[in-house]
């Protein structure tokens, strides 16, 4: 058994080739979709009154490339073809579309992928509730603020019916987005069956092949269920499942204390659920900062209805059949021994999620996956069996491993596009934030203290910490949501940011700032100059970055002498 996290580990192959998207150690959130996707255009009306998209901004090429999809070499049907069409194939596709490339996208599911379909949208809806739910529930909180309210309650069919409703609107509406742009989308699996060639199809129909002078793989991933497990899709489920909402169970098992995991408790114990986590690692929460998990466990896990099993394995899960209730059974993780069993209602499996790669036709260019995972460079350039670059052949998303998050899948795209328009480009995974979104809210980018400390002992330098807290935001406060704390790991000597990681209200928002200093090489000593509108929660970032102290230069002179 693995927590959330631990995707590296994750073996489970499955067997179609649809474009699925991440909820690593992450994700289930928005993930980076771009404007389109909520049906938001720059219309524009023409001089004969009729009204078009504008590409005002865009190059003549672009435009050009939007009516009739660019011009590509006689000797190839596309510049660019996209295997998978979730959020990374959607982005990728949407800036090769801008770049004037002529473009097509295959999909052998629903475009979107697990962000849209069965991740990142429709848990944000149901997450949406479960906070409402969780603070009309709370008498002092509302006490607090003046209000009274009466009992709160929900119909889980309305729960279940605004999740689904808000994925079909952003599935339908990216499908628009990249048709009124001019990207061609191909339905069908599909599969690359020579250099710069793939052949697509559904089950039982004849299948095309199309050719490409550059071709990017995006079919993201699914959940991954350990052996030793029998998910049934009612009562043992997966997140693609627990999303549809069919039923609220009174006591369900979560196996992965990890993003998922935390996210779902924080759902079903506001609808009335009770939680037990069951976590193979000793601690719950593994891969957050160690000081952000003993606080979120403080705030998330102790005054709710949650209790937990940490370092053992769920090594056996049966579905409720015949009037039994869903038996799991307990082994302990370092000696293997039995160590308990739980008789549950429901149990979801929240162990992470595996690459998506089979019947990807690798084996038609002498690529071996890894774990499953496609194998690449840092500019998401596929490296076959013998240790060589592919020609014209990129994987992007939890395809490769780098980094599941729905966002990272589309900043890779965008800049495997930007490399192959000849614009040398590598993204800086480390300046890519992530949030899990709990009540309240957890972020982070860069790296843990745990992970500063090491890397600062090999490479020589010295790591110092700031801290601030919402206890002290003015805001926070009016909101009487003054839990949360702001952590800043940084070098001393030259204000270069390591790690940021934020727990508190509307965290997921916050990160953005450090991350992007991360992304542009701002040092503490030019941002802590900023300026932020008061009062704002953007301020515990504002003190955060005040209260590090960076050594001068004639300080660092003097100690070097």
């Amino acid at each position: 058994m693995h927590s959330t996290l631990s995707f590296s580990q994750a073996t489970t192959v499955p067997t179609t080739n649809y474009a699925f998207h991440s909820q690593s150690p992450i994700n289930l959130r928005f993930c980076g979709l771009r404007r389109e996707a909520f049906g938001i255009s720059i219309l524009t009306r023409s001089s004969s009154g009729r009204v078009r998209l504008s590409t005002r901004g865009r190059s003549k090429r672009t435009s050009a490339s939007t009516g009739n999809n660019g011009t590509p070499p006689k000797s190839f049907d596309y510049d660019l073809i996209i295997i998978g069409a979730g959020v990374g194939g959607h982005g990728a596709a949407l800036h090769a579309v801008e770049k004037g490339l002529k473009t097509a996208i295959i999909e052998g599911d629903v475009v979107g992928g697990t962000c849209v379909n069965r991740g990142c949208v429709p848990s944000k809806a149901l997450l949406a509730v479960s906070g409402r739910m969780r603070e009309l529930q709370s008498e002092h909180h509302m006490k607090a603020l003046g209000l009274q309210v009466s009992a709160a309650g929900y119909d889980r069919q309305g729960v279940a019916d605004h999740a689904n409703n808000l994925a079909s609107k952003i599935r339908s509406n990216l499908t628009n987005s990249m048709k009124a742009l001019g990207v061609d989308i191909l339905t069908g699996f599909g599969t690359i069956v020579g250099p710069q060639k793939v052949k697509y199809g559904k089950v039982g129909f004849t299948d095309n092949v199309v050719t490409a002078k550059d071709i990017i793989i995006a079919t993201g991933s699914v959940p991954f269920v350990p052996k030793g497990i029998e998910v049934d899709g009612k009562t043992v489920i997966t997140s693609d499942h627990a999303l549809k909402l069919e039923f609220v169970p009174d006591w369900i098992a979560i196996v992965g204390s990890g993003y998922i995991g935390l996210e779902f408790s924080d759902v079903y114990t506001a609808l009335g659920s009770e939680v037990t986590f069951i976590e193979a690692l000793d601690q719950l929460m593994p891969g957050f900062d160690p000081e952000i998990s003993k606080l979120a466990q403080r705030v998330l896990i102790n005054p709710r209805k949650i209790d937990y099993h940490t370092g053992v394995f769920a090594t056996k899960i049966t579905p409720a059949r015949d009037g039994k209730p869903v038996i799991v059974e307990l082994t302990d993780a370092k000696t293997k021994e039995h160590k308990d069993t739980l008789e549950v209602d429901a149990a979801l499996i929240a162990t992470g999620r595996a690459p998506f790669t089979y019947g990807l036709g690798l084996e038609n260019i002498n690529v071996v996956t890894q774990r499953g995972f496609v194998p690449v460079d840092e500019r998401m350039r596929v490296i076959d069996a013998n240790g060589n670059l592919v020609p014209h052949l990129y994987c992007i998303g939890d395809a490769n491993g780098k980094m599941m998050l729905a966002h990272a899948a589309s900043a890779q795209g965008i800049s495997v596009v930007e490399q192959v328009t000849g614009r040398d480009h590598v993204l800086n995974h480390l300046s890519v934030p992530a949030a899990c979104f709990t009540h309240p809210e957890i972020s982070m980018v860069g790296l843990t203290e745990p992970q500063a400390r090491e890397k600062a002992e090999k490479e020589g330098f010295e790591i110092s910490v700031a801290k601030t807290s919402f206890k002290a935001n003015t805001k926070a406060l009016a909101e009487n949501e003054g839990e949360g704390l702001a952590k800043l790991i940084y070098r001393p000597d030259n204000g270069e940011i390591l790690g940021v990681h934020i727990f508190g209200l509307h965290a997921a928002d916050l990160i953005h700032e450090a991350s992007n200093a991360v992304a542009l090489g701002t040092r503490i000593q030019d941002i802590r100059f900023a300026v932020h509108a008061h009062p704002t929660l953007s301020e515990v970032l504002d003190e955060l970055f005040k209260s590090a102290k960076v050594l001068d230069m004639k300080t660092l002179r003097k100690m070097k002498s």
